[in-house]
């Protein structure tokens, strides 16, 4: 019986938290990762995380806010495997909660250019690559937020950044029809990271209470991201919400 060909995925913000869980579940269910992130002894840790798995886990370090950084993760990767199936846009970063007055230019700037610029950066070399290649198409996968619907208080920067995800995502989606390319978007809420940590000693709600929040197993955003990976490319999920279940967000919380 021919083996079926190799799925490659390219998996941003792999070192840790999201990116880490979500590149050792598509390793889990035979996919051949390119681990990108900027720190090289993370990527290393996680691929040792992930030695005898189905797949592979290779770690490719990269700067999604660079632009050559970027174009040498996606031609590379192209080269070594042939074509790139899956890019998971998932690097990011956050602030400081603070009033709008309070934000600098330079931290603004800072998170625009991860969360969004960088994000832009891999879905126009994921692009490229994909329809090209033989067969044509490919999925990508954006981690939205909780904050793409919904902003904590004192959150503008990264609030107004996942909003722009969304557009994004959608842009993505519509100009990739012609091509087979898929696009969807993952907001996740409250999984248990290290950035999710002071959850555990109370955060600022809506209300200006401060209240604990509960947190979900990383492990299942993983297995949410396979799902949608897995769907052939003429099906998609547009948006899928993924969140601690008693997390105050539905309703009153």
């Amino acid at each position: 019986m021919e083996e079926p060909a190799p799925r490659i995925a390219v998996v941003t913000g792999a070192g840790s938290g999201i990116g880490a869980a979500a590149a050792l579940a598509l390793a889990g269910d035979g996919w051949q990762v390119a681990l990108a992130g900027r720190r090289r002894e993370a990527l290393e840790a996680v691929a040792a995380r992930g030695a005898g798995l189905a797949g592979g886990l290779d770690p490719v370090p990269t700067d999604v806010t660079d632009e050559a950084s970027v174009t040498a993760l996606f031609t590379r990767t192209a080269a070594r495997y042939g074509r790139v199936d899956l890019l998971f846009n998932n690097a990011g970063m956050s602030l400081q909660a603070g009033d709008p007055d309070e934000i600098s230019l330079a931290d603004w700037n800072a998170i625009v250019a991860v969360n969004l610029t960088g994000a832009f950066l891999c879905t126009r070399e994921a692009f490229r690559v994909m329809r090209r290649q033989d067969p044509r198409g490919g999925r990508i996968i954006n981690n939205g937020s909780i904050s793409a619907h919904a902003p904590r208080p004192g959150s503008i920067g990264y609030t107004a950044s996942k909003h722009a995800i969304t557009g994004l995502t959608k842009s993505t989606a519509l100009d990739g029809r012609p091509y087979d390319i898929a696009c969807g978007q993952i907001d996740i809420g409250n999984a248990a990271t290290d950035m999710t940590t002071r959850m555990a000693h109370g955060l600022q709600q809506a209300d200006g209470s401060i209240r604990t929040e509960p947190r979900m197993d990383v492990t299942d955003v993983g297995r949410a991201v396979v799902f949608m990976a897995g769907l052939p490319l003429d099906s998609n999920v547009a948006t899928m919400t993924v969140m601690a279940t008693k997390m105050p967000y539905i309703g009153r919380g």
